[in-house]
């Protein structure tokens, strides 16, 4: 399926002083740190709009009821997206799909600074959005492609790129808002480094066809039962996820009750933990397996909020969101790589699949929270959310992996 023929050519010639294993060693090395590179260039393009947000809404002069509803065309034109990616990834090959998609992906940033209209910047989001979906699946195709060739978790690690890219690209935009460019500049000189990533690194992407394991069926192909199964722990997971995202800000001002600048505390903590718990993850997972690591990331999901919750003081609640950041960290790129590794379905459909039903839990968890805090309050919204992580401890365990 995965051609590494080319490897023989440094047997061959006697310029080259390693050895064979050597040589294969470091070309397969060469290849993590492209795909890697991938994930950060997807990961730096989301992470540049998001910095610009209050920018674009100060400029268009938006509401807050306004910009909700806008920034849902971004969550739209993914789901849009997702009845379709799994197949054009089979089809065309996940190399060829990243680079097409990344492109554009990249394109379509810059021309969400030209907006002058709301209604321009919502048809901007909505193509952002179906582009940021056909690149996740590309890219995560080639994550678990790669995974294969190392024969051990490192997908993990990948994730833990994408993260990166976000502290990057924050601070990248906190650079370009000192010297006052706007954010078509900005998003102009991300799209260009995000082009010269991709010019270095993608002669090093997996070439691989998928074929579909079983015959085709006339008709309603009913979904595999174990991915479902993925993407409802994967649902659990981002949804706790979404809210962090997305309340945890809200949380800290309103229930912690920190003062100034201290608000986005628990965000940060949040997002430092998740980043660096998605760097050492692979080695937990080596160390203890799949099932064990998940399900004690459940369990620190669950333990994070609650203690949130029982304990809402500034430095609880910071340590508690740490824990959370912990938990949400290594389990959505294990299930990406369980998926990927399904017998019965191509890896990019396999890999829609979960990430279909999974994204569900992003789109519905901070709404979820803000219907529930209406009727009751915000710290008992938590709570609710807090048992999902016990679900996942417990899902887990009718998983089948193959350590």
């Amino acid at each position: 399926m995965i051609d590494l023929n080319f490897l023989g050519r440094f047997r061959t010639k006697g310029k080259y002083k390693k050895t064979y294993q050597d040589a294969k060693a470091s070309y397969l090395n060469r290849i993590r740190w492209a795909v890697s590179m991938f994930y950060f260039g997807l990961g730096l393009c989301f992470a540049t709009w998001a910095s610009r947000i209050p920018d674009i809404k100060t400029a268009l002069n938006l509401s807050e009821g306004d910009l909700g509803s806008i920034l849902f065309a971004l969550p739209l034109g993914q789901l849009a997206a997702m009845p379709f990616s799994g197949k054009l990834v089979a089809r065309f090959g996940s190399h060829r799909i990243l680079i097409t998609s990344l492109l554009c992906y990249a394109f379509s940033l810059t021309n969400l600074g030209l907006a002058t209209q709301a209604w321009q910047l919502s048809l901007g989001l909505f193509v952002f959005g179906v582009f940021g979906n056909l690149s996740n699946i590309s890219v995560n195709t080639q994550g678990v492609y790669t995974e294969v060739l190392f024969k051990k978790t490192i997908m993990s690690s990948f994730h833990g790129m994408w993260s990166l890219a976000g502290f990057t690209g924050a601070l990248v935009g906190l650079g370009m808002l000192a010297f006052k460019l706007t954010p078509y500049q900005h998003f102009l000189i991300v799209a260009t480094i995000v082009v010269l990533i991709m010019a270095i690194n993608f002669k090093f992407l997996i070439k691989a066809e998928e074929k579909l394991k079983t015959e085709k069926k006339k008709g309603f192909s009913k979904p595999d039962g174990e991915l479902i199964w993925l993407g409802v722990i994967g649902f659990c997971c981002m949804a706790s996820e979404g809210v962090m995202f997305d309340w945890s800000g809200v949380y800290f001002k309103d229930v912690v009750k920190a003062p100034g600048a201290l608000v986005i505390l628990g965000y940060t903590s949040f997002m430092i933990m998740m980043a660096s718990g998605r760097f050492f993850g692979d080695g937990l997972i080596h160390k203890f397996g799949r099932k064990i690591v998940m399900q004690i990331s459940g369990v620190m999901i669950s333990a994070g909020l609650f203690t949130a919750v029982f304990f809402p003081y500034i430095i609880p609640s910071t340590i508690a969101f740490m824990f959370v950041g912990l938990g949400v960290s290594t389990i959505i790129p294990t299930l990406y790589s369980i998926a990927g590794k399904n017998p019965r379905v191509p890896t990019s459909q396999a890999l829609t699949t979960v990430s279909s039903v999974s994204f569900l839990g992003f789109l519905m968890g901070p709404p979820i929270i803000g219907y529930i805090a209406e009727i009751s309050s915000l710290r008992f919204s938590f709570a609710f959310i807090g048992i999902f992580g016990v679900l996942i401890a417990f899902m887990v365990a009718r998983i089948k992996t193959t350590e």
